[in-house]
């Protein structure tokens, strides 16, 4: 398990340069407006979206599991205790095929996850505040370009 920090960037490449030297790696993946870092010391999932007026925030929070089993058993563990969940989804998002369920806490939103597969497009997100998002991805809003996370409670 490692946790993911996944965060809104003004510049991309600088960004990238910045986390490439602070943890010693380069970037996992790198695709248009985003970038994905396997950090080993310490372990962590460090995600970058480019939001240029939204450059310094939190997207939201995650971790990163090694299988499906684990996704499903802390999506009971956090339904078991009382929180909503958006329950398990298998989504494509964000660059990857992903087995997932969201937990919205009272300030951030967080990501239990395996990545399952690789995608070469940001599918299920939206690139404009107009449209209607297709799953629990991370969403592109307003004109300001501004990233944020879809994230609907199961049974909503």
């Amino acid at each position: 398990m490692r946790v993911q920090l996944a965060l809104n960037v003004t510049d991309l490449d600088e960004s990238i340069d910045f986390y490439s030297k602070m943890f010693e790696t380069t970037p996992f993946k790198v695709r248009p407006g985003y970038a994905n870092f396997v950090v080993e010391n310490p372990p962590l999932k460090l995600v970058l979206f480019e939001a240029p007026t939204a450059g310094g925030t939190l997207n939201h929070l995650g971790v990163e599991v090694e299988d499906a089993e684990q996704v499903e058993a802390a999506e009971r563990r956090i339904s078991d205790v009382g929180l909503e969940t958006t329950g398990i989804d298998d989504t494509m998002c964000c660059y990857a095929a992903k087995t997932e369920t969201w937990v919205e806490g009272p300030d951030n939103k967080w990501e239990w996850y395996v990545r399952t597969g690789e995608s070469e497009t940001l599918d299920n997100v939206i690139v404009s505040g107009d449209g209607e998002s297709a799953g629990n991805c991370c969403v592109v809003e307003g004109e300001d370009g501004s990233v944020v996370c879809n994230v609907e409670p199961a049974g909503a």
